[in-house]
């Protein structure tokens, strides 16, 4: 029976995440009807690592999934700076392609920072272009990162309170923490960024009403580092003998949690829905200006 009873704290990110993929897919339907536009998704991949490599088939899964045109620009290893900062370019011409994602990270020989800025804002479907966190940090989400977008998606539909209450956030990353920061922020939580440096981080995570992990350290949070009914999203992920962990323990914190996100199932599958609804987004803004 407690089994059953843990089982109910748990946010189920692939049932969210279909429900989000439904929207998309009608919205899609109607895009098409209305304006005789179909979104378009490129991805830029450099090399063949095979976790970017399997991030970008799901991605190209969930387009087939709602109807978006995905294209996979794969370019070799040894793809220089001025090649890929030209197929950028012309993919932002192409008026049939209303994202763009370029797969991190990138080969060490390549500036990643150079590549990101040279994407058309407007077809930053991953929401990392400096030009779109500085309309996030100034209140107006447009086309922000797809995680942290998420988890604000994930408090929203299990109707938690977010005004006034204490969200930590452990990891200080430009995909996840300060992202996240700035969406708690815009809707009045009081929050602390909490990262490798930060003394007595049990202080911090035991005062936390909303928790959101993100460091890659399996199981960093104990039970012991939460409180009673704290809400706690899990997005890191650690492979480790074939198998995979989050940075929460899971099985010991549910007891202790109100709602919990599990790795597998939890995070990963909301990124990429929120993704297709960027792709979706950038294509009405098309249409709304051309």
């Amino acid at each position: 029976m407690a089994e059953e009873n843990y089982d109910s704290r748990k946010i189920d990110g692939r049932s969210l995440a279909r429900k989000v993929e439904e929207q998309v897919e009608k919205g899609i339907d109607q895009l098409q009807a209305e304006e005789g536009i179909v979104p378009g998704l490129a991805t830029i991949l450099v090399g063949a690592d095979p976790a970017s490599k399997m991030y970008v088939r799901l991605k190209h899964k969930a387009c087939e999934r709602v109807g978006i045109h995905a294209e996979d620009h794969e370019m070799p290893e040894y793809t220089t700076q001025e090649q890929l900062m030209q197929r950028i370019w012309e993919l932002n011409e192409r008026e049939d392609i209303h994202g763009i994602l370029l797969q991190l990270p990138l080969p060490e020989c390549l500036d990643e920072k150079a590549a990101m800025l040279a994407i058309d804002p407007a077809k930053d479907a991953d929401g990392f272009h400096p030009y779109n966190m500085g309309k996030l940090l100034i209140g107006e989400e447009g086309l922000v990162p797809c995680t942290p977008k998420g988890v604000i998606r994930a408090l929203e539909e299990y109707d938690v309170e977010v005004q006034g209450k204490h969200a930590v956030i452990v990891g200080h990353s430009n995909v996840v923490g300060k992202p996240m920061a700035a969406m708690l922020v815009n809707r009045n939580a009081t929050v602390s960024v909490c990262h490798v440096y930060t003394d007595d981080l049990k202080k911090y995570t035991l005062d936390a009403d909303i928790l959101v992990v993100g460091t890659g350290v399996k199981h960093l949070i104990k039970a012991d580092m939460v409180k009673e009914g704290a809400v706690i999203f899990d997005v890191g992920i650690t492979e480790e003998n074939g198998k995979v962990y989050g940075d929460v323990d899971y099985d010991n914190v549910v007891k202790k949690a109100s709602l919990i996100t599990p790795v597998p199932g939890g995070v990963g599958p909301m990124t990429i829905a929120i993704l297709m609804e960027h792709v979706l987004m950038a294509a009405r803004n098309f249409a709304e200006t051309h």
